[in-house]
Protein backbone atom coordinates (compact mmCIF):
# COMPACT_ATOMS: atom_id res chain seq x y z
CA UNK A 1 0.00 0.00 0.00
CA UNK A 2 1.22 3.22 -1.29
CA UNK A 3 0.27 6.89 -1.14
CA UNK A 4 -1.19 8.19 -4.56
CA UNK A 5 -2.42 11.52 -3.69
CA UNK A 6 -2.72 14.32 -1.26
CA UNK A 7 -5.10 16.67 -1.69
CA UNK A 8 -4.54 20.38 0.26
CA UNK A 9 -7.39 22.67 0.46
CA UNK A 10 -8.48 26.30 1.87
CA UNK A 11 -11.03 27.44 3.29
CA UNK A 12 -12.38 30.75 5.31
CA UNK A 13 -15.19 30.14 7.65
CA UNK A 14 -17.29 33.00 9.02
CA UNK A 15 -18.26 33.02 12.45
CA UNK A 16 -21.36 32.66 13.67
CA UNK A 17 -20.95 36.64 14.92
CA UNK A 18 -17.59 38.75 15.72
CA UNK A 19 -16.32 37.20 18.64
CA UNK A 20 -13.30 38.85 21.38
CA UNK A 21 -11.53 37.73 23.49
CA UNK A 22 -8.65 39.59 25.89
CA UNK A 23 -5.33 39.24 23.40
CA UNK A 24 -6.66 38.35 20.24
CA UNK A 25 -9.26 41.43 19.47
CA UNK A 26 -12.46 40.82 16.93
CA UNK A 27 -12.54 37.64 14.89
CA UNK A 28 -14.84 36.86 12.39
CA UNK A 29 -13.66 34.15 10.36
CA UNK A 30 -11.35 31.28 10.61
CA UNK A 31 -8.98 29.77 8.05
CA UNK A 32 -9.38 26.02 7.72
CA UNK A 33 -6.71 23.65 6.28
CA UNK A 34 -7.75 20.44 4.97
CA UNK A 35 -5.53 17.64 3.78
CA UNK A 36 -7.24 14.95 2.04
CA UNK A 37 -5.06 11.60 1.74
CA UNK A 38 -5.32 8.38 -1.54
CA UNK A 39 -3.90 5.16 -1.17
CA UNK A 40 -3.22 3.07 -4.75
CA UNK A 41 -5.75 0.80 -3.58
CA UNK A 42 -8.07 3.65 -2.70
CA UNK A 43 -8.55 3.74 1.01
CA UNK A 44 -8.73 7.39 2.30
CA UNK A 45 -7.93 9.75 5.22
CA UNK A 46 -9.05 13.11 6.13
CA UNK A 47 -7.16 16.09 8.64
CA UNK A 48 -7.37 19.43 9.40
CA UNK A 49 -5.87 21.97 11.31
CA UNK A 50 -6.90 25.68 11.58
CA UNK A 51 -5.86 29.11 12.14
CA UNK A 52 -7.24 32.34 13.92
CA UNK A 53 -8.81 34.79 10.76
CA UNK A 54 -7.36 34.79 7.75
CA UNK A 55 -3.62 34.90 9.79
CA UNK A 56 -1.19 31.89 8.33
CA UNK A 57 -3.68 29.68 6.77
CA UNK A 58 -2.15 30.20 2.96
CA UNK A 59 1.03 29.86 4.41
CA UNK A 60 0.21 26.23 6.25
CA UNK A 61 -1.26 25.15 2.98
CA UNK A 62 1.55 26.28 0.37
CA UNK A 63 4.07 24.40 2.71
CA UNK A 64 1.91 20.62 2.77
CA UNK A 65 1.63 21.64 -0.91
CA UNK A 66 5.08 21.91 -1.50
CA UNK A 67 7.44 20.63 1.04
CA UNK A 68 4.95 17.82 2.76
CA UNK A 69 3.20 16.41 -0.09
CA UNK A 70 6.80 15.41 -1.85
CA UNK A 71 7.49 13.29 1.26
CA UNK A 72 4.52 11.30 1.10
CA UNK A 73 4.02 10.09 -2.08
CA UNK A 74 4.82 7.06 -2.86
CA UNK A 75 5.42 5.99 1.54
CA UNK A 76 2.93 3.59 3.43
CA UNK A 77 0.73 5.38 5.49
CA UNK A 78 0.43 2.63 7.97
CA UNK A 79 3.75 4.03 9.10
CA UNK A 80 2.53 6.79 10.79
CA UNK A 81 6.04 7.51 13.52
CA UNK A 82 8.10 6.66 10.21
CA UNK A 83 6.06 9.67 8.46
CA UNK A 84 6.18 11.92 11.46
CA UNK A 85 9.38 11.91 12.08
CA UNK A 86 10.25 12.70 8.01
CA UNK A 87 7.93 15.43 8.08
CA UNK A 88 9.50 16.65 11.37
CA UNK A 89 12.73 17.08 10.57
CA UNK A 90 12.22 17.93 7.34
CA UNK A 91 10.42 21.03 8.73
CA UNK A 92 12.70 21.44 12.26
CA UNK A 93 14.90 24.19 10.74
CA UNK A 94 12.61 26.56 9.47
CA UNK A 95 10.45 26.34 12.73
CA UNK A 96 9.62 23.16 15.34
CA UNK A 97 6.67 25.22 15.53
CA UNK A 98 3.96 27.66 14.05
CA UNK A 99 3.18 27.36 10.54
CA UNK A 100 5.67 24.42 10.12
CA UNK A 101 3.76 22.43 13.15
CA UNK A 102 0.32 23.05 11.69
CA UNK A 103 1.51 21.62 8.33
CA UNK A 104 2.55 18.35 10.23
CA UNK A 105 -0.77 17.94 12.83
CA UNK A 106 -3.21 18.46 9.31
CA UNK A 107 -1.31 15.68 7.75
CA UNK A 108 -0.72 13.71 10.68
CA UNK A 109 -4.55 13.20 11.70
CA UNK A 110 -5.20 12.18 8.10
CA UNK A 111 -3.06 9.67 8.50
CA UNK A 112 -4.60 8.26 11.74
CA UNK A 113 -8.06 8.02 10.09
CA UNK A 114 -6.76 6.42 7.22
CA UNK A 115 -5.03 3.76 9.35
CA UNK A 116 -8.16 3.38 11.69
CA UNK A 117 -10.54 3.09 8.80
CA UNK A 118 -8.01 0.13 7.47
CA UNK A 119 -8.33 -1.70 10.77
CA UNK A 120 -12.76 -0.54 10.31
CA UNK A 121 -12.29 0.54 14.10
CA UNK A 122 -13.66 3.76 15.44
CA UNK A 123 -10.20 6.27 16.22
CA UNK A 124 -11.06 6.07 20.08
CA UNK A 125 -10.92 2.70 20.20
CA UNK A 126 -7.82 1.83 18.01
CA UNK A 127 -5.94 4.68 19.95
CA UNK A 128 -6.57 2.90 23.47
CA UNK A 129 -10.68 2.36 23.86
CA UNK A 130 -10.80 3.66 27.38
CA UNK A 131 -14.37 4.92 26.59
CA UNK A 132 -16.80 6.18 24.05
CA UNK A 133 -17.33 9.44 25.82
CA UNK A 134 -15.60 12.50 27.65
CA UNK A 135 -16.87 14.93 29.90
CA UNK A 136 -17.41 18.43 27.66
CA UNK A 137 -17.85 22.02 28.46
CA UNK A 138 -19.15 25.14 26.40
CA UNK A 139 -16.22 27.60 25.98
CA UNK A 140 -17.19 31.11 24.65
CA UNK A 141 -15.37 33.76 23.14
CA UNK A 142 -17.65 36.36 25.28
CA UNK A 143 -15.16 38.71 26.96
CA UNK A 144 -17.36 41.98 25.23
CA UNK A 145 -20.58 40.19 26.34
CA UNK A 146 -22.36 42.01 29.65
CA UNK A 147 -23.28 40.18 32.08
CA UNK A 148 -27.27 39.43 31.05
CA UNK A 149 -25.47 38.23 27.80
CA UNK A 150 -23.19 36.10 29.32
CA UNK A 151 -25.35 34.45 31.36
CA UNK A 152 -27.89 34.22 28.26
CA UNK A 153 -25.35 32.32 26.63
CA UNK A 154 -24.62 29.92 29.30
CA UNK A 155 -28.77 28.94 29.61
CA UNK A 156 -27.95 27.84 25.82
CA UNK A 157 -24.58 25.78 26.27
CA UNK A 158 -27.01 23.77 29.48
CA UNK A 159 -29.77 23.77 27.13
CA UNK A 160 -27.07 21.71 24.54
CA UNK A 161 -26.87 19.49 27.08
CA UNK A 162 -23.49 20.81 28.96
CA UNK A 163 -23.13 21.11 32.37
CA UNK A 164 -19.65 23.03 32.84
CA UNK A 165 -18.42 26.41 31.64
CA UNK A 166 -15.89 28.21 30.73
CA UNK A 167 -15.84 32.57 30.22
CA UNK A 168 -13.29 34.87 28.71
CA UNK A 169 -11.44 37.49 31.36
CA UNK A 170 -8.73 39.74 31.34
CA UNK A 171 -9.59 43.07 32.12
CA UNK A 172 -6.90 45.51 34.12
CA UNK A 173 -9.98 45.90 36.87
CA UNK A 174 -9.58 42.26 39.33
CA UNK A 175 -13.05 43.60 40.92
CA UNK A 176 -14.84 43.83 37.54
CA UNK A 177 -13.87 40.24 36.82
CA UNK A 178 -15.21 39.10 40.48
CA UNK A 179 -18.45 40.63 39.48
CA UNK A 180 -18.73 38.38 36.08
CA UNK A 181 -17.36 35.55 37.81
CA UNK A 182 -19.71 35.93 40.88
CA UNK A 183 -22.86 36.03 38.56
CA UNK A 184 -21.31 33.16 36.71
CA UNK A 185 -21.46 31.29 40.07
CA UNK A 186 -24.61 32.58 41.19
CA UNK A 187 -26.54 31.56 37.87
CA UNK A 188 -24.96 27.83 37.53
CA UNK A 189 -25.05 27.12 41.46
CA UNK A 190 -22.31 25.71 43.86
CA UNK A 191 -22.04 22.16 41.59
CA UNK A 192 -21.09 22.65 38.04
CA UNK A 193 -17.76 23.51 37.10
CA UNK A 194 -16.73 27.13 36.31
CA UNK A 195 -13.28 27.86 34.56
CA UNK A 196 -12.10 31.20 33.55
CA UNK A 197 -9.94 32.07 30.65
CA UNK A 198 -7.43 34.62 30.96
CA UNK A 199 -5.71 34.08 27.14
CA UNK A 200 -2.05 35.26 28.61
CA UNK A 201 -2.73 38.53 29.25
CA UNK A 202 -2.06 39.11 32.60
CA UNK A 203 1.71 39.40 34.52
CA UNK A 204 2.68 36.97 37.28
CA UNK A 205 1.86 39.19 39.92
CA UNK A 206 -1.28 40.61 38.72
CA UNK A 207 -2.53 36.66 37.48
CA UNK A 208 -1.61 35.76 41.65
CA UNK A 209 -3.24 38.52 43.06
CA UNK A 210 -6.78 38.08 40.62
CA UNK A 211 -6.74 34.05 41.52
CA UNK A 212 -6.69 34.90 45.60
CA UNK A 213 -9.61 37.36 44.54
CA UNK A 214 -11.22 34.47 43.28
CA UNK A 215 -11.32 32.05 46.30
CA UNK A 216 -14.76 32.48 46.77
CA UNK A 217 -15.93 31.30 43.52
CA UNK A 218 -15.12 27.78 43.54
CA UNK A 219 -13.07 28.16 40.18
CA UNK A 220 -12.34 24.63 38.44
CA UNK A 221 -9.20 26.36 36.49
CA UNK A 222 -7.52 29.39 35.41
CA UNK A 223 -6.76 29.23 31.98
CA UNK A 224 -3.55 30.68 30.36
CA UNK A 225 -3.07 33.23 33.44
CA UNK A 226 0.15 34.44 31.72
CA UNK A 227 2.42 33.51 28.49
CA UNK A 228 3.11 29.81 28.15
CA UNK A 229 6.99 30.28 28.21
CA UNK A 230 7.10 31.58 31.28
CA UNK A 231 6.95 27.84 33.08
CA UNK A 232 8.25 29.34 37.07
CA UNK A 233 5.50 31.76 36.76
CA UNK A 234 2.39 29.75 36.13
CA UNK A 235 4.10 27.61 39.18
CA UNK A 236 4.12 30.19 41.17
CA UNK A 237 0.58 31.11 40.20
CA UNK A 238 -0.99 28.21 41.04
CA UNK A 239 0.80 27.34 44.28
CA UNK A 240 0.75 31.62 45.48
CA UNK A 241 -2.97 32.60 43.79
CA UNK A 242 -4.54 28.82 44.95
CA UNK A 243 -6.43 27.76 41.46
CA UNK A 244 -5.16 24.85 39.57
CA UNK A 245 -3.87 26.18 36.09
CA UNK A 246 -5.02 25.01 32.51
CA UNK A 247 -2.32 26.07 30.10
CA UNK A 248 -0.59 24.48 26.54
CA UNK A 249 -2.63 25.63 23.84
CA UNK A 250 -0.23 27.72 22.90
CA UNK A 251 2.39 25.07 23.29
CA UNK A 252 3.77 23.56 20.07
CA UNK A 253 5.97 20.40 20.54
CA UNK A 254 5.94 17.24 23.13
CA UNK A 255 9.03 18.83 25.29
CA UNK A 256 7.32 22.03 25.86
CA UNK A 257 4.82 20.25 27.52
CA UNK A 258 7.06 17.37 29.08
CA UNK A 259 9.07 20.87 30.87
CA UNK A 260 5.74 22.67 31.37
CA UNK A 261 4.51 19.40 33.47
CA UNK A 262 7.44 18.08 35.09
CA UNK A 263 8.38 21.78 36.30
CA UNK A 264 4.57 22.14 37.94
CA UNK A 265 3.40 24.59 35.69
CA UNK A 266 0.09 23.22 34.94
CA UNK A 267 -2.61 20.83 36.84
CA UNK A 268 -4.58 20.29 33.57
CA UNK A 269 -2.43 20.08 30.67
CA UNK A 270 -4.33 21.63 27.19
CA UNK A 271 -3.51 20.36 24.00
CA UNK A 272 -4.62 20.80 20.46
CA UNK A 273 -3.63 18.03 17.74
CA UNK A 274 -3.92 21.01 15.04
CA UNK A 275 -1.02 22.84 16.33
CA UNK A 276 0.57 20.22 18.27
CA UNK A 277 1.63 18.18 15.45
CA UNK A 278 -1.43 15.71 15.66
CA UNK A 279 -2.70 13.05 17.14
CA UNK A 280 0.72 11.35 17.72
CA UNK A 281 2.01 14.13 19.18
CA UNK A 282 -1.75 14.41 21.97
CA UNK A 283 -1.34 10.85 22.69
CA UNK A 284 2.08 11.03 23.26
CA UNK A 285 1.55 14.09 25.68
CA UNK A 286 -1.49 12.51 27.35
CA UNK A 287 1.26 9.36 28.18
CA UNK A 288 3.63 12.31 29.56
CA UNK A 289 0.54 13.74 31.54
CA UNK A 290 -0.43 10.37 32.99
CA UNK A 291 2.96 9.66 34.13
CA UNK A 292 2.70 12.53 36.28
CA UNK A 293 -0.63 11.98 37.65
CA UNK A 294 -2.32 15.02 35.94
CA UNK A 295 -5.55 14.64 33.97
CA UNK A 296 -5.23 15.99 29.69
CA UNK A 297 -7.78 18.84 28.44
CA UNK A 298 -8.14 19.98 24.74
CA UNK A 299 -8.30 22.97 23.06
CA UNK A 300 -11.14 23.32 20.58
CA UNK A 301 -11.88 20.93 17.45
CA UNK A 302 -13.96 19.04 19.89
CA UNK A 303 -15.57 16.87 16.99
CA UNK A 304 -11.61 15.35 16.57
CA UNK A 305 -10.64 15.47 20.04
CA UNK A 306 -13.49 13.81 21.65
CA UNK A 307 -11.92 10.62 19.82
CA UNK A 308 -8.36 11.08 21.45
CA UNK A 309 -9.85 12.00 25.47
CA UNK A 310 -11.94 9.04 25.11
CA UNK A 311 -9.02 6.41 24.42
CA UNK A 312 -7.23 7.29 27.51
CA UNK A 313 -7.70 7.05 31.46
CA UNK A 314 -6.53 10.30 31.87
CA UNK A 315 -8.67 12.52 30.26
CA UNK A 316 -10.40 16.02 31.92
CA UNK A 317 -12.73 17.97 29.98
CA UNK A 318 -13.16 18.50 26.07
CA UNK A 319 -13.88 21.96 25.33
CA UNK A 320 -16.32 22.84 22.84
CA UNK A 321 -15.06 25.88 21.34
CA UNK A 322 -16.73 28.72 19.12
CA UNK A 323 -14.29 28.29 16.15
CA UNK A 324 -16.70 25.05 14.85
CA UNK A 325 -17.54 23.33 11.30
CA UNK A 326 -20.42 21.76 12.97
CA UNK A 327 -22.87 23.61 10.37
CA UNK A 328 -20.87 21.37 7.80
CA UNK A 329 -20.76 18.63 9.58
CA UNK A 330 -23.04 15.51 8.01
CA UNK A 331 -22.94 13.95 11.39
CA UNK A 332 -23.48 16.72 14.49
CA UNK A 333 -21.10 15.50 17.92
CA UNK A 334 -23.39 13.97 20.14
CA UNK A 335 -23.96 15.83 23.30
CA UNK A 336 -25.84 14.03 26.26
CA UNK A 337 -26.06 14.65 29.59
CA UNK A 338 -22.61 16.54 30.15
CA UNK A 339 -20.72 14.00 27.85
CA UNK A 340 -19.77 14.17 24.38
CA UNK A 341 -19.40 10.80 22.24
CA UNK A 342 -16.90 9.68 20.15
CA UNK A 343 -17.61 8.54 16.51
CA UNK A 344 -18.27 4.86 16.20
CA UNK A 345 -17.62 5.20 12.59
CA UNK A 346 -13.93 4.22 11.00
CA UNK A 347 -11.50 6.53 11.66
CA UNK A 348 -12.53 9.66 13.12
CA UNK A 349 -15.71 9.92 12.00
CA UNK A 350 -15.66 13.00 11.01
CA UNK A 351 -17.18 13.90 7.41
CA UNK A 352 -17.82 17.60 6.01
CA UNK A 353 -20.69 18.00 3.83
CA UNK A 354 -18.16 19.03 1.14
CA UNK A 355 -20.57 20.79 -1.43
CA UNK A 356 -22.11 22.93 2.06
CA UNK A 357 -18.47 24.33 2.84
CA UNK A 358 -17.85 24.97 -1.03
CA UNK A 359 -18.53 28.39 -1.26
CA UNK A 360 -15.79 29.04 1.52
CA UNK A 361 -13.44 27.67 -0.39
CA UNK A 362 -9.62 29.78 -1.67
CA UNK A 363 -7.27 29.59 -4.14
CA UNK A 364 -3.70 29.36 -2.56
CA UNK A 365 -0.48 29.80 -5.24
CA UNK A 366 1.61 27.07 -4.70
CA UNK A 367 5.27 26.38 -6.52
CA UNK A 368 4.33 22.91 -7.00
CA UNK A 369 1.55 24.31 -9.46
Amino acid sequence: MKIQKVETELYHVPLSRAMVDAIHGVQKEFSLIVVKITTDDGATGMGYTYSVGQVGGTSIATLIHDNLVPLLIGEDPRRIEHLWEKMWWALHYVGRSGIAVFALSAVDTALWDLKARLADEPLWRFLGGHDNKAEAYGGGIDFELSIDELLKQTQGFLDAGLNAIKIKIGRDSIAQECERISAMRDFLGPDRKLMVDVNMKWSVEKAIRAARAFEPYDLYWIEEPTIPDDVEGNRRIQVEGGIPVATGENLHSIYEFRQMIADGGVSFPDADISNLGGITALMKVAHIAEAHNRNLTTHGIQEMHVSCLAAIPNASLLEIHAFRVDDFLVHPLEIKDGYAYASDRPGHGVVIDWDKIAKHKIAFKSAQG
